[in-house]
């Protein structure tokens, strides 16, 4: 799903997309269907800030067309090239980055660092610390210099294939191991939320067809959401809340009027 203009604006309380200067999608449920896809910030000239933090994000080329930013958060996405910071060269005004958590951090944390440092020397904080005079010189010689874009499919080109591939692939694993992994998953995220596990009848409850792509993939979302949900505040879980409430009585109203 793609962040749409009509949710931007909303969250933004503002009229018009030239008028958004904050964008707060953290944690965002419009994400749950990765990759995320950010394309609406190629219409928000005037941003100043963006906090996507707790996404899918993978691709930051539609970020090189806001050169107002000045502070741009994206801790826990699924960027896995630091080549995505190609994009971010050509912000003039960006002092803050937070990129920590993601894939292209890799296991050297002094080769990244330096190499954030030295493709985007003007940061005056990266991943909550500040940056300083030394780091920048010693960035010139232990970082990389990016000076191409990613070479990647088109992203949904390549969801898509990925999808497919798992799809046909979780044809061929038995149903009773399917089961018992999505369960055990799922168990497990709801003991770290200290939750009651849901009931193994709730699972196998799923018809045959359902129980090789359907039933992994409704597992992997509920899995996505219990882990977003630990990022929420109150007012966020309050919102929660609402939504299922609402879809509980539209499924319930459904189920009335098929009987």
């Amino acid at each position: 799903m793609r962040l749409s203009r009509a949710a931007v604006l909303a969250q933004a309380k503002a009229a018009a997309l030239d008028g958004v200067r904050r964008l707060n999608c953290c944690a965002n449920l419009l994400f749950l269907s990765f990759p995320a896809q950010i394309s609406i910030c190629r219409d928000l000239p005037n941003i100043e800030v963006i906090t996507f933090s707790v996404n899918g994000i993978s691709d930051l080329e539609p970020l090189h067309q806001c050169q107002n930013l000045s502070e741009l958060y994206l801790r826990k996405n699924n960027i896995r090239s630091l080549d995505e910071l190609f994009y971010l060269k050509t912000l003039p005004r960006l002092r803050v980055l937070w990129l920590a958590e993601n894939p292209c951090c890799g296991p050297d944390p002094h080769r990244y660092r330096m190499t954030v440092l030295r493709n985007l020397p003007s940061l005056q904080k990266l991943d909550n610390q500040a940056v300083t005079e030394e780091e920048l010189s010693q960035a010139l010689v232990d970082g990389v210099e990016i000076t191409a874009p990613p070479a990647r499919r088109s992203v949904e080109n390549s969801w898509s294939e990925s999808t497919a591939s798992s799809a046909a692939g979780s044809t061929t694993e038995p149903e009773s191991e399917l089961l018992s992994c999505s369960l055990e998953e799922t168990t497990k995220t709801q003991e770290e939320l200290d939750m009651k596990p849901v009931p193994r009848d709730k699972y196998s409850s799923f018809s045959s067809q359902e129980t090789d792509c359907s039933c992994k993939k409704r597992n992997n979302v509920l899995n996505a959401i219990l882990l977003l949900m630990k990022e929420l505040d109150a007012e966020g879980l309050e919102i929660i809340q609402q939504m299922v409430a609402r879809r509980l009585q539209a499924f319930q109203k459904k189920e009335l009027q098929e009987e």
